[in-house]
Protein backbone atom coordinates (compact mmCIF):
# COMPACT_ATOMS: atom_id res chain seq x y z
CA UNK A 1 0.00 0.00 0.00
CA UNK A 2 3.19 2.14 0.63
CA UNK A 3 4.17 1.35 -2.85
CA UNK A 4 0.71 2.70 -4.34
CA UNK A 5 0.56 5.86 -2.40
CA UNK A 6 4.41 6.85 -3.05
CA UNK A 7 3.66 6.14 -6.59
CA UNK A 8 0.57 8.18 -6.43
CA UNK A 9 2.63 11.28 -5.46
CA UNK A 10 5.23 10.75 -7.75
CA UNK A 11 2.27 10.42 -10.48
CA UNK A 12 0.51 13.30 -9.36
CA UNK A 13 4.04 15.66 -8.90
CA UNK A 14 5.17 14.69 -12.48
CA UNK A 15 1.57 15.42 -13.90
CA UNK A 16 1.65 19.17 -12.12
CA UNK A 17 5.21 19.95 -13.41
CA UNK A 18 4.24 18.98 -17.12
CA UNK A 19 0.70 20.25 -16.97
CA UNK A 20 0.16 23.66 -14.98
CA UNK A 21 -3.45 23.64 -15.50
CA UNK A 22 -3.24 20.65 -13.34
CA UNK A 23 -2.20 22.85 -9.73
CA UNK A 24 -5.19 23.17 -8.38
CA UNK A 25 -6.14 20.82 -4.98
CA UNK A 26 -9.65 20.23 -6.51
CA UNK A 27 -8.06 18.85 -9.98
CA UNK A 28 -5.23 17.14 -8.06
CA UNK A 29 -7.65 15.38 -5.30
CA UNK A 30 -9.80 14.32 -8.20
CA UNK A 31 -6.64 12.75 -10.13
CA UNK A 32 -5.71 11.14 -6.93
CA UNK A 33 -8.73 9.51 -6.18
CA UNK A 34 -8.88 8.01 -9.63
CA UNK A 35 -5.67 6.82 -9.58
CA UNK A 36 -6.04 5.35 -5.81
CA UNK A 37 -9.45 3.60 -7.29
CA UNK A 38 -7.47 2.23 -10.19
CA UNK A 39 -5.56 0.65 -8.37
CA UNK A 40 -7.99 -0.73 -6.30
CA UNK A 41 -9.61 -2.23 -9.08
CA UNK A 42 -6.36 -3.42 -9.50
CA UNK A 43 -5.94 -5.49 -6.92
CA UNK A 44 -9.33 -6.82 -6.65
CA UNK A 45 -8.83 -7.67 -10.24
CA UNK A 46 -5.62 -9.70 -9.25
CA UNK A 47 -7.21 -11.40 -6.39
CA UNK A 48 -10.52 -12.28 -7.94
CA UNK A 49 -8.71 -13.53 -11.02
CA UNK A 50 -6.34 -15.85 -8.82
CA UNK A 51 -9.09 -17.07 -6.68
CA UNK A 52 -10.86 -17.98 -10.09
CA UNK A 53 -7.78 -20.32 -11.16
CA UNK A 54 -7.78 -22.43 -8.13
CA UNK A 55 -11.63 -23.54 -9.44
CA UNK A 56 -11.13 -26.38 -12.48
CA UNK A 57 -11.86 -24.54 -15.71
CA UNK A 58 -15.20 -26.82 -16.37
CA UNK A 59 -16.57 -26.18 -13.23
CA UNK A 60 -16.00 -22.38 -13.58
CA UNK A 61 -17.36 -22.24 -17.36
CA UNK A 62 -20.24 -24.73 -16.16
CA UNK A 63 -21.27 -21.76 -13.31
CA UNK A 64 -21.12 -19.63 -16.37
CA UNK A 65 -23.44 -21.40 -18.74
CA UNK A 66 -26.04 -21.63 -15.82
CA UNK A 67 -25.75 -18.30 -15.00
CA UNK A 68 -26.43 -17.64 -18.90
CA UNK A 69 -28.93 -19.63 -18.83
CA UNK A 70 -31.28 -17.98 -16.24
CA UNK A 71 -30.47 -14.79 -17.26
CA UNK A 72 -31.79 -15.55 -21.06
CA UNK A 73 -34.80 -17.02 -19.36
CA UNK A 74 -35.70 -14.21 -17.66
CA UNK A 75 -35.12 -12.25 -20.76
CA UNK A 76 -37.59 -14.43 -22.27
CA UNK A 77 -40.27 -13.78 -19.89
CA UNK A 78 -39.20 -10.16 -19.48
CA UNK A 79 -39.36 -9.22 -23.30
CA UNK A 80 -41.21 -12.07 -25.05
CA UNK A 81 -38.32 -12.25 -27.34
CA UNK A 82 -36.95 -15.54 -27.71
CA UNK A 83 -33.52 -14.58 -29.86
CA UNK A 84 -31.69 -13.76 -26.68
CA UNK A 85 -29.60 -17.23 -27.23
CA UNK A 86 -28.73 -16.06 -31.16
CA UNK A 87 -27.91 -12.90 -30.05
CA UNK A 88 -25.03 -14.86 -27.33
CA UNK A 89 -24.50 -17.73 -29.75
CA UNK A 90 -20.93 -16.09 -30.87
CA UNK A 91 -20.12 -15.25 -27.49
CA UNK A 92 -20.23 -17.28 -25.05
CA UNK A 93 -18.10 -20.21 -26.62
CA UNK A 94 -15.00 -17.34 -26.72
CA UNK A 95 -15.88 -17.44 -23.33
CA UNK A 96 -15.70 -21.10 -22.19
CA UNK A 97 -12.70 -21.61 -24.36
CA UNK A 98 -10.66 -18.28 -23.09
CA UNK A 99 -11.58 -19.85 -19.58
CA UNK A 100 -9.03 -22.60 -20.31
CA UNK A 101 -6.22 -20.57 -21.37
CA UNK A 102 -6.79 -18.00 -18.76
CA UNK A 103 -6.75 -20.61 -15.75
CA UNK A 104 -4.61 -22.73 -17.61
CA UNK A 105 -1.62 -19.45 -17.29
CA UNK A 106 -3.25 -17.79 -14.09
CA UNK A 107 -2.64 -21.07 -12.07
CA UNK A 108 0.97 -21.63 -12.81
CA UNK A 109 0.50 -24.43 -14.77
CA UNK A 110 2.28 -22.29 -17.90
CA UNK A 111 2.02 -21.33 -21.22
CA UNK A 112 -0.05 -24.00 -23.25
CA UNK A 113 0.20 -23.39 -27.15
CA UNK A 114 -2.42 -26.01 -27.78
CA UNK A 115 -5.04 -24.00 -25.58
CA UNK A 116 -3.51 -20.12 -27.03
CA UNK A 117 -4.42 -21.92 -30.46
CA UNK A 118 -7.92 -23.10 -29.54
CA UNK A 119 -8.58 -19.91 -27.98
CA UNK A 120 -7.38 -17.66 -30.69
CA UNK A 121 -9.03 -19.53 -33.40
CA UNK A 122 -12.60 -19.11 -31.70
CA UNK A 123 -12.08 -16.12 -30.81
CA UNK A 124 -11.90 -15.46 -34.86
CA UNK A 125 -14.84 -17.36 -35.42
CA UNK A 126 -16.80 -15.20 -32.91
CA UNK A 127 -15.88 -12.10 -33.44
CA UNK A 128 -16.59 -12.74 -37.40
CA UNK A 129 -19.86 -13.99 -36.38
CA UNK A 130 -20.46 -11.08 -34.36
CA UNK A 131 -20.15 -9.25 -36.91
CA UNK A 132 -21.98 -10.70 -39.78
CA UNK A 133 -25.11 -10.96 -37.04
CA UNK A 134 -24.98 -7.82 -36.12
CA UNK A 135 -24.90 -5.98 -39.98
CA UNK A 136 -27.83 -7.85 -40.33
CA UNK A 137 -29.94 -6.35 -36.99
CA UNK A 138 -29.43 -8.80 -35.10
CA UNK A 139 -28.60 -6.64 -31.92
CA UNK A 140 -31.39 -4.27 -32.48
CA UNK A 141 -33.48 -6.38 -29.10
CA UNK A 142 -36.53 -6.11 -30.96
CA UNK A 143 -36.67 -8.76 -33.89
CA UNK A 144 -35.74 -12.27 -33.14
CA UNK A 145 -35.39 -14.95 -35.69
CA UNK A 146 -38.33 -16.10 -38.38
CA UNK A 147 -37.97 -19.82 -37.33
CA UNK A 148 -39.31 -19.37 -33.59
CA UNK A 149 -42.44 -17.99 -35.01
CA UNK A 150 -42.66 -20.56 -37.01
CA UNK A 151 -42.24 -22.88 -34.14
CA UNK A 152 -44.88 -20.78 -31.83
CA UNK A 153 -47.14 -21.70 -34.55
CA UNK A 154 -46.36 -25.09 -34.19
CA UNK A 155 -46.77 -24.86 -29.83
CA UNK A 156 -49.58 -22.15 -29.81
CA UNK A 157 -50.28 -23.53 -25.87
CA UNK A 158 -48.84 -20.82 -23.89
CA UNK A 159 -47.74 -23.32 -21.76
CA UNK A 160 -46.09 -26.10 -24.31
CA UNK A 161 -44.32 -22.94 -25.98
CA UNK A 162 -43.07 -21.41 -22.90
CA UNK A 163 -42.20 -25.09 -21.54
CA UNK A 164 -40.12 -25.64 -25.02
CA UNK A 165 -38.64 -21.59 -25.20
CA UNK A 166 -37.27 -22.69 -21.52
CA UNK A 167 -36.14 -26.55 -22.41
CA UNK A 168 -34.69 -26.47 -25.85
CA UNK A 169 -33.96 -22.56 -26.53
CA UNK A 170 -32.56 -21.65 -23.01
CA UNK A 171 -31.15 -24.52 -21.44
CA UNK A 172 -30.53 -27.07 -24.56
CA UNK A 173 -28.76 -24.47 -27.12
CA UNK A 174 -26.50 -23.00 -23.62
CA UNK A 175 -25.96 -26.31 -22.49
CA UNK A 176 -24.53 -27.21 -26.28
CA UNK A 177 -22.36 -24.26 -26.46
CA UNK A 178 -20.60 -25.25 -22.93
CA UNK A 179 -20.54 -28.50 -24.69
CA UNK A 180 -18.60 -27.90 -27.86
CA UNK A 181 -15.62 -26.26 -26.50
CA UNK A 182 -14.55 -29.06 -24.11
CA UNK A 183 -12.28 -30.01 -26.43
CA UNK A 184 -10.27 -27.25 -24.75
CA UNK A 185 -10.77 -28.85 -21.41
CA UNK A 186 -9.36 -32.38 -22.63
CA UNK A 187 -6.38 -30.16 -24.02
CA UNK A 188 -6.30 -28.81 -20.42
CA UNK A 189 -6.18 -32.07 -18.83
CA UNK A 190 -3.37 -32.87 -21.42
CA UNK A 191 -1.67 -30.06 -20.75
CA UNK A 192 -1.58 -30.48 -16.54
CA UNK A 193 -0.58 -33.82 -16.53
CA UNK A 194 2.17 -33.37 -18.48
CA UNK A 195 3.83 -35.96 -21.03
CA UNK A 196 4.15 -36.53 -24.61
CA UNK A 197 0.99 -35.33 -25.18
CA UNK A 198 0.96 -31.93 -23.74
CA UNK A 199 2.40 -29.72 -26.61
CA UNK A 200 1.50 -28.70 -29.54
CA UNK A 201 1.64 -31.71 -32.30
CA UNK A 202 1.39 -32.30 -35.89
CA UNK A 203 -2.55 -33.03 -35.47
CA UNK A 204 -3.07 -29.60 -33.82
CA UNK A 205 -1.69 -27.93 -37.02
CA UNK A 206 -3.89 -30.08 -39.43
CA UNK A 207 -6.48 -29.04 -36.67
CA UNK A 208 -5.88 -25.26 -36.93
CA UNK A 209 -5.65 -25.57 -41.05
CA UNK A 210 -8.96 -27.29 -41.10
CA UNK A 211 -10.50 -24.64 -39.18
CA UNK A 212 -8.92 -21.55 -40.93
CA UNK A 213 -10.34 -23.30 -44.43
CA UNK A 214 -13.67 -23.86 -43.28
CA UNK A 215 -13.57 -20.15 -41.74
CA UNK A 216 -12.89 -19.10 -45.25
CA UNK A 217 -15.70 -20.60 -46.66
CA UNK A 218 -18.04 -20.11 -44.21
CA UNK A 219 -17.18 -16.06 -44.54
CA UNK A 220 -17.00 -16.54 -48.42
CA UNK A 221 -20.12 -17.96 -48.20
CA UNK A 222 -21.97 -15.17 -45.85
CA UNK A 223 -20.59 -12.31 -47.98
CA UNK A 224 -22.19 -13.68 -51.34
CA UNK A 225 -25.27 -13.98 -49.85
CA UNK A 226 -25.24 -10.54 -47.90
CA UNK A 227 -24.47 -9.30 -51.11
CA UNK A 228 -27.26 -11.34 -53.40
CA UNK A 229 -29.87 -9.63 -50.33
CA UNK A 230 -28.50 -6.34 -50.21
CA UNK A 231 -28.86 -5.63 -53.73
CA UNK A 232 -31.86 -7.52 -53.94
CA UNK A 233 -33.74 -5.31 -51.88
CA UNK A 234 -32.23 -2.72 -53.30
CA UNK A 235 -33.77 -3.26 -56.45
CA UNK A 236 -36.99 -4.13 -54.70
CA UNK A 237 -37.03 -0.28 -53.03
CA UNK A 238 -35.56 1.28 -56.56
CA UNK A 239 -38.13 -0.09 -59.40
CA UNK A 240 -41.24 -1.35 -56.18
CA UNK A 241 -41.66 -4.35 -58.19
CA UNK A 242 -42.31 -7.62 -56.73
CA UNK A 243 -38.94 -10.14 -56.29
CA UNK A 244 -40.47 -12.37 -59.58
CA UNK A 245 -40.19 -9.21 -61.58
CA UNK A 246 -36.21 -8.71 -60.68
CA UNK A 247 -33.48 -9.11 -63.24
CA UNK A 248 -32.10 -12.50 -63.20
CA UNK A 249 -30.53 -14.21 -60.70
CA UNK A 250 -32.32 -11.70 -58.47
CA UNK A 251 -35.73 -13.16 -59.48
CA UNK A 252 -35.39 -16.35 -57.75
CA UNK A 253 -35.75 -14.63 -54.06
CA UNK A 254 -32.45 -16.79 -52.55
CA UNK A 255 -28.87 -16.85 -53.81
CA UNK A 256 -28.04 -19.84 -56.38
CA UNK A 257 -24.49 -18.56 -57.39
CA UNK A 258 -20.62 -18.82 -56.31
CA UNK A 259 -20.61 -21.66 -52.98
CA UNK A 260 -24.66 -21.59 -53.32
CA UNK A 261 -24.51 -23.60 -56.60
CA UNK A 262 -22.67 -26.80 -54.77
CA UNK A 263 -24.58 -26.32 -51.63
CA UNK A 264 -28.04 -25.07 -50.46
CA UNK A 265 -26.48 -24.00 -47.46
CA UNK A 266 -22.35 -24.01 -47.22
CA UNK A 267 -22.06 -21.07 -44.57
CA UNK A 268 -24.25 -23.78 -42.69
CA UNK A 269 -22.24 -27.11 -43.82
CA UNK A 270 -19.18 -24.82 -42.66
CA UNK A 271 -20.06 -24.28 -39.59
CA UNK A 272 -20.74 -27.13 -37.78
CA UNK A 273 -17.82 -28.85 -39.89
CA UNK A 274 -15.11 -26.41 -38.13
CA UNK A 275 -16.23 -27.70 -34.53
CA UNK A 276 -15.15 -30.74 -35.97
CA UNK A 277 -12.26 -29.18 -36.40
CA UNK A 278 -11.89 -27.76 -33.17
CA UNK A 279 -12.90 -31.82 -31.55
CA UNK A 280 -9.45 -32.68 -33.58
CA UNK A 281 -7.47 -30.72 -30.54
CA UNK A 282 -9.05 -33.10 -27.92
CA UNK A 283 -7.83 -36.13 -30.65
CA UNK A 284 -4.38 -34.81 -30.49
CA UNK A 285 -4.34 -34.17 -26.82
CA UNK A 286 -5.38 -37.80 -25.88
CA UNK A 287 -4.25 -39.69 -28.60
CA UNK A 288 -7.92 -41.85 -28.76
CA UNK A 289 -9.89 -40.42 -31.94
CA UNK A 290 -13.46 -40.99 -29.53
CA UNK A 291 -13.13 -38.69 -26.82
CA UNK A 292 -16.37 -39.13 -25.08
CA UNK A 293 -17.11 -36.05 -23.19
CA UNK A 294 -15.24 -33.96 -26.13
CA UNK A 295 -17.18 -35.42 -29.13
CA UNK A 296 -20.75 -35.04 -27.13
CA UNK A 297 -21.63 -31.39 -28.39
CA UNK A 298 -19.86 -31.49 -31.97
CA UNK A 299 -21.94 -34.45 -32.48
CA UNK A 300 -25.31 -32.60 -31.09
CA UNK A 301 -24.32 -29.71 -33.04
CA UNK A 302 -24.22 -31.62 -36.30
CA UNK A 303 -27.40 -32.86 -35.37
CA UNK A 304 -29.11 -29.49 -34.60
CA UNK A 305 -28.04 -28.35 -38.05
CA UNK A 306 -29.77 -31.01 -39.69
CA UNK A 307 -32.99 -30.15 -38.47
CA UNK A 308 -32.56 -26.78 -38.21
CA UNK A 309 -31.34 -26.43 -41.92
CA UNK A 310 -34.68 -28.80 -42.52
CA UNK A 311 -36.67 -25.77 -40.58
CA UNK A 312 -35.55 -23.26 -43.21
CA UNK A 313 -35.47 -25.46 -46.40
CA UNK A 314 -39.54 -25.61 -45.37
CA UNK A 315 -39.90 -21.91 -44.62
CA UNK A 316 -37.79 -20.82 -47.48
CA UNK A 317 -39.97 -23.54 -49.83
CA UNK A 318 -43.32 -21.61 -48.81
CA UNK A 319 -41.71 -18.43 -49.69
CA UNK A 320 -40.29 -19.41 -53.03
CA UNK A 321 -42.10 -22.12 -54.98
CA UNK A 322 -39.32 -22.62 -56.94
CA UNK A 323 -37.21 -23.74 -54.14
CA UNK A 324 -38.07 -26.95 -54.69
CA UNK A 325 -36.33 -26.62 -58.11
CA UNK A 326 -33.04 -25.81 -56.26
CA UNK A 327 -33.62 -28.62 -53.80
CA UNK A 328 -33.56 -30.84 -56.77
CA UNK A 329 -30.49 -29.50 -58.06
CA UNK A 330 -28.50 -28.53 -55.66
CA UNK A 331 -27.30 -30.41 -52.18
CA UNK A 332 -28.43 -29.37 -48.94
CA UNK A 333 -25.06 -29.27 -47.25
CA UNK A 334 -22.67 -31.17 -48.50
CA UNK A 335 -20.76 -28.73 -50.92
CA UNK A 336 -20.79 -30.97 -54.31
CA UNK A 337 -20.64 -30.31 -57.99
CA UNK A 338 -21.76 -27.06 -58.88
CA UNK A 339 -25.04 -27.15 -60.53
CA UNK A 340 -25.11 -25.05 -63.86
CA UNK A 341 -27.85 -22.39 -65.54
CA UNK A 342 -29.62 -22.21 -62.15
CA UNK A 343 -30.40 -18.39 -63.19
CA UNK A 344 -33.24 -20.18 -65.06
CA UNK A 345 -34.92 -22.03 -62.41
CA UNK A 346 -37.78 -19.63 -62.75
CA UNK A 347 -38.76 -20.25 -66.11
Amino acid sequence: MLVNYGSLCVLLAVAGWLFPALRTPRVLVTLGCAVVAFSSLKNAAVVLLTKWATVPPATSGLWLALATIAVTWALQLRTRNYSWVDRLWSIVPVVYTANYFIVCFAAGFGFSLRLFAMTLLVTVWGARLTYNFARKGGYNFMDEDYRWAFCRSILPHPVAWELFALLFIAVYQHVLLFLITLPAKTAFDAFVAGGPRAGFRFTDLIATILFVGLLVMEVTADEQQWEFQTVKHRLIQKTGQHVSDLPRPYNLGFCTTGLFASSRHPNFFAEFMMWWAFYLFAVSASGEWVVGESILGTVLLTMLFQGSTRVTEYITAKKYPVYSEYQKRVSMLIPWTAAEDLDNLAK
